[in-house]
């Protein structure tokens, strides 16, 4: 059997973010690079017609859009860092429970170190690929605070590396709650 692994970019560099989908203990990510790739703001979800609602802290009022992070084909661009985590074909379906907005494409030749198996990333859908953020947009306060302390405890300049190679959040960053929960088993719901 080959070996298999998710080249995580985002909130899943989390070990406890992982555990949660997989339902298991993720223990060992290794430090990676995805060379021929760019990260960014550029994964949109209709807030009114997700599988989640959110609404602003602040005053209840509903969010339009929230987006996340996606990866991209680009040659020239800095090479995103994330972390490899090993998994198995029934863990790497519940991951696409988790990642529905997502397509699955293998990236084994572009990954840094070399892997010894197959390699998956997740690549936002055409129709949730957003290059200009929606009218409206914001980043969950909640998920750009498990994503950067996911980088940060990665390795030594990992959240620095993280901010170099995926800039800053195009949109206005909101604390927000929860409103409406249609939610898949193994999806977080802070975001």
């Amino acid at each position: 059997m080959s070996r298999l692994a998710v080249f995580a970019y985002g909130s899943l560099v989390s070990p406890a973010s992982a555990a949660q989908t997989l339902a298991r203990p993720v223990r060992r990510a290794i430090p990676a690079r995805l060379e021929g790739w760019r990260r960014g703001w550029t994964q949109g979800r209709d807030n009114a017609r997700a599988e989640k609602g959110f609404a602003r802290a602040s005053d209840g009022s509903a969010l339009s859009w929230c987006l996340g992070l996606d990866l991209r084909p680009e040659t020239a661009a800095p090479a995103p860092n994330g972390a490899l985590i090993e998994l198995d074909e029934a863990e790497l379906e519940r991951l696409a429970l988790r990642e529905i907005r997502y397509d699955p494409v293998e990236v084994t030749d572009a990954v840094s170190p070399t892997f010894e198996g197959r390699v998956i990333a997740f690549s936002a859908k055409p129709q949730h690929h957003h290059p200009r953020a929606p009218a409206g947009a914001v980043i969950i306060a909640a998920y750009l605070r498990a994503v950067e302390t996911a980088f940060a405890e990665l390795e030594p300049g990992g959240l620095d590396e993280f901010r170099q190679t995926t800039g800053r959040p195009p949109v206005e960053v909101v604390e927000a709650v929860l409103v409406r929960d249609e939610i898949p088993p193994g999806n977080p719901r802070e975001w």
